[in-house]
């Protein structure tokens, strides 16, 4: 099997921390999305969404999305579990990963992708767009602030799929200047406890 994706972008990233996480190799084919490559014809056979990562089994089977990858292997190797064991753990786990990529995660990438016009060759940026999504991006630092004042990680007292998903969503911030301040100290602590995981290189 194989994961199509871009080395740079935060989506696949999340993944490959997930994989590392695990310990399971991967074989990885880059695409250059800027280029368009994810958007040839024989790319949208096997991927239709047209986005990165997706994997290809050995059987040509492909899955596409970011957490239906993460939840085929969490199903393979369910340990070291990354989300959750308990019912009521998985539902805790859930919530907060669907918390961090509602609200911060996919108002980065509605931000850098309507101000920087990356993208532009096949979607309307909308300028204003991005810059509101910017500035919900922000003002929902101030809950997950106040979350980590109260536990270790995002989703409770174990490492999970949350805690990867806003570690890529902040670094990849620093592209559109959105980066932790000084009344982020709860953040800051989480964000040195999780990025000096080795998972945090992949």
């Amino acid at each position: 099997m194989k994961i199509f994706e871009t080395s740079t972008a935060p989506n696949p990233r999340r993944v490959r921390i997930f994989l590392a996480e695990k310990g399971i190799e991967m074989d990885y084919v880059q695409l250059d999305i800027g280029g368009g490559e994810n958007l040839l014809p024989e790319m949208v056979a096997k991927n239709p969404s047209t986005k990165v990562p997706f994997l290809e089994l050995n059987d040509g089977t492909c899955i596409g999305e970011t957490m239906a990858i993460c939840r085929y292997f969490e199903e393979l190797h369910p340990t070291p579990s990354l989300m959750g064991s308990s019912p009521l753990e998985k539902a805790t786990i859930e919530m907060w990963q669907r918390n961090v990529e509602f609200y911060f995660f996919l108002q980065i990438g509605m931000c850098f992708q309507h101000t920087s016009g990356f993208f532009k060759d096949r979607m309307t940026p909308v300028a204003d767009y991005g810059k509101e999504a910017g500035a919900m991006a922000v003002a929902f630092l101030s809950k997950l602030e106040q979350r980590l004042g109260a536990s270790t990680y995002v989703a409770g007292e174990t490492f999970s799929v949350a805690d990867i998903t806003l570690l890529c969503a902040l670094d990849f911030a620093r592209v559109v200047k959105i980066r932790l301040s000084d009344e982020h100290v709860n953040l800051k602590r989480w964000y040195e406890l999780v990025s000096a995981r080795p998972s945090a290189k992949a």
